[in-house]
C-alpha cells in the first residue's frame, strides 16, 4: 500500500495546533504580564516594601549617592535627616530607609520574564516565543484553502486588523 503524501497546508495546520497547545502556558504568562505592565507607572496591585540599611554616619549627599549606587536628590532636610525620593538618611545613626512599591512575587517574575534582555539567562525563550508567534501569524493563512468562504471572511478580518495596527502605531 502506497503512503499518501500529506499536503503542506495539513502539515502547517498540525504544527500550528500542537505548537499552540505547547505554548498555551507561556502565552497566558505573557498576556497577564502584558496587561499588568500597562499599569507599571501606577501602584495598581503593588505593595510597599520598606528596607533599612546601616551605613556610616555623617555622610554628605554626594557620599550618600555613591554608597546607594543611585543619585538621590535631597528634597528636604530636617535636623540630621536627609529626605530624598523614596527614602531618607539619618546622618547621626547612619540608617537609610527606602520605600519601594513592588508587584507580588509571581507577577514580578512574570514581568521580568516579559522584559528579558540578553543579560537574562532565559532570553532565548523570548526569541523562541517571538518566532513562534510569527509562525502563528503566517500559518494562520494556511488553515483554510482560499476557495472557502471562511478564508475570504478571514482575509477581511486580517485587513481590518492590519489597518487598526497601522492606526495604533501612529497615535
Amino acid at each position: 500500500m502506497a503512503k499518501r503524501k500529506t499536503p503542506f497546508s495539513l502539515k502547517v495546520r498540525s504544527i500550528h495546533r500542537y505548537l499552540g497547545f505547547f505554548l498555551a502556558g507561556i502565552m497566558a504568562v505573557y498576556a497577564i504580564s502584558g496587561i499588568v505592565m500597562v499599569y507599571r507607572n501606577t501602584d495598581f496591585l503593588k505593595h510597599e516594601v520598606i528596607t533599612e540599611k546601616q551605613m556610616e554616619p555623617k555622610l554628605n549627599s554626594s557620599e550618600l549617592s555613591s554608597k546607594l549606587r543611585r543619585n538621590p536628590k535631597v528634597t528636604k532636610t530636617e535636623g540630621a535627616v536627609f529626605y530624598f525620593k523614596g527614602g531618607s538618611y539619618n546622618q547621626e545613626t547612619g540608617i537609610v530607609t527606602t520605600r519601594k512599591m513592588e508587584l507580588p512575587y509571581i507577577l514580578d517574575k512574570m514581568e521580568h520574564l516579559h522584559k528579558a534582555t540578553t543579560n537574562s539567562p532565559v532570553y532565548f525563550l523570548n526569541i523562541f516565543f517571538g518566532a513562534s508567534l510569527l509562525f502563528f501569524v503566517i500559518s494562520a493563512f494556511w488553515m483554510y484553502t482560499p476557495k472557502m468562504p471562511i478564508f475570504k471572511k478571514g482575509m477581511l478580518f486580517a485587513i481590518g486588523g492590519f489597518i487598526l495596527t497601522i492606526i495604533l502605531l501612529f497615535i
